[in-house]
């Protein structure tokens, strides 16, 4: 069983403080910053397993609550914050920030896994640092949300749509015409837009699994070209 040096964090925001949980493995060949949805937060189960896959795998990861508690109970009464997603593309990229100054994480080669509306603030952060951010992965993600930043993201992009999340896959299949990155589609056939059914989640898990290590691995630049 891999080691892995687990422990929780806090990175300011301006006036707020972003809880996070950082996990190292020994060896860590790499890290994926975690951008929960709308209602999510750093203890979301699936991005939990999925972390606890990547860890497996050698990769860091943080899982990051883009908004502070308060600002969280808020939301969940008003719901805010969640569609604001420049404020969340903002905190993101003080994590990268953050990160960057941490001797233990600053030379890893960085993704970022975005699940539902923390996708579309995933792509905007990546638009925002390309010399940072080396990979992409969303599931079930509001890619579209976006905007005009997608024709702007270099890294490559996993784009991971539920079969039966038809809206979605109409939303991603947009957003993905105008991305100028390497990317691709994926669609789990089954799988609801949680993924709650057996063995999708799983599928999620291999597929963001398979693509952080290898972009994550690559030392050439970014890929500038359409897939």
């Amino acid at each position: 069983m891999t080691i892995i040096d687990t422990r929780d964090v806090s990175i300011r925001a301006g006036t707020v403080a972003l809880g996070g949980t950082l996990a190292i493995p020994a060896h860590a060949s790499g890290l994926v910053v975690f951008a929960h949805g709308s209602g999510s937060s750093r203890f979301s189960p699936r991005n939990r397993q999925v972390a606890h896959a990547l860890n497996e795998a050698g990769l860091a990861t943080l899982l990051l609550d883009l908004l502070a508690a308060a600002e969280n109970e808020r939301d969940t009464l008003t719901a805010e914050y969640r569609f604001d997603i420049p404020l969340l593309a903002r905190r993101l990229t003080l994590a990268l920030d953050w990160l960057a100054t941490r001797p233990d994480m600053r030379t890893l080669p960085t993704g970022l896994f975005g699940a539902s509306t923390g996708a579309g603030a995933a792509l905007i952060a990546a638009a925002n640092c390309p010399a940072r951010v080396r990979a992409v992965v969303s599931r079930g993600g509001r890619a579209d949300l976006a905007g005009a930043a997608l024709e702007q993201v270099r890294a490559p992009t996993l784009l991971i749509v539920g079969g039966e999340d038809a809206p979605v896959i109409t939303l991603n299949k947009q957003a993905a015409r105008h991305l100028r990155c390497m990317h691709e589609l994926a669609i789990v056939p089954g799988a609801s837009h949680l993924f709650e059914e057996p063995g999708t989640l799983e599928r999620v898990t291999r597929l963001a699994t398979d693509w952080f290590r290898r972009h994550l691995a690559e030392g050439r630049p970014l890929a500038e070209s359409v897939s």
